[in-house]
């Protein structure tokens, strides 16, 4: 694929696409933007339950979800799949293979989805010559190590109770920055991939969601949620790990 783009692809470029400000820095100069218009690949569509990188590939390029949802899995020490991340449109994926050149998970679309493929190299020689985008990559990989500590706390320290309410208000925080509704959303994932990531059963993933809507706190209809309570919520995760932070 080409590495500039058209003027029939302008129209969704960075510099002017809706989510720039979520996965890219804000504040880059006309010429700037130009620049990394013509260094990042766009447009690629999966189908859900394609595969956009697999554990063990070689690492090339990052990705920035334009739409859809992903999640991110490693088999575990028996063969089971074990989800370690979701991520949704604004967010890039394709940071665990800087270190080794590898990717050490797979990314799998749980719907349709769209990403834009940024290529690492020329990423990299760009930030050499953009310091507030070398400082953007910089905050985005402290943040991912500040997830991961916020989900050994998260997996170590809290009930089934305070999992769930802890994944429910990151999701609300994260779809309320993209411009949709903090209380008012679809679970693209089941409620298997929710447990596998929480380490929590089926059964008690369905019994806590059941009793968090007895309680008067959230209301479930299948897949789609309704946070009724969100202060409560967020009391109830009173001394426990930041709720904002630890279920990406």
């Amino acid at each position: 694929m080409a590495d500039t783009l058209s003027p029939a692809t302008l129209k969704v470029s960075c510099s002017n696409c809706s989510l720039r400000e979520l996965c890219l820095p804000i504040g880059l100069n006309p010429d700037e933007m130009s620049r990394l218009d013509a260094v990042i690949r766009q447009s690629r569509k999966l189908k859900r339950g394609d595969a956009l990188f697999r554990s063990g590939e070689g690492f090339r390029s990052l990705f920035a979800v334009r739409t859809g949802f992903f999640k991110t899995t490693v088999a575990s020490c028996d063969g089971r799949e074990q989800v370690t991340g979701f991520h949704m449109s604004g967010e890039l994926m394709g940071l665990d293979g800087i270190s080794a050149d590898l990717h050490g998970c797979d990314a799998i679309a749980l719907e349709d989805s769209e990403v834009c493929e940024l290529p690492f190299d020329r990423m990299e020689d760009l930030s050499r010559d953009i310091p507030s985008l070398q400082r953007h990559f910089y905050r985005l990989m402290s943040r991912e190590i500040v997830r991961d500590q916020n989900v050994m706390l998260l997996l170590g320290n809290m009930k089934a109770e305070e999992r769930l309410a802890a994944f429910l208000l990151n999701l609300s925080q994260r779809l309320s920055s993209r411009g949709f509704a903090a209380n008012d959303f679809i679970l693209r994932m089941s409620r298997e991939e929710i447990g596998s990531f929480l380490g929590l059963k089926l059964e008690t993933v369905s019994r806590t969601l059941s009793k968090l809507q007895q309680q008067g706190w959230i209301k479930v209809d299948h897949k789609h949620i309704r946070l009724l309570e969100p202060a409560t919520l967020k009391a109830l995760l009173s001394g426990c790990a930041n709720a904002g932070s630890g279920a990406r």
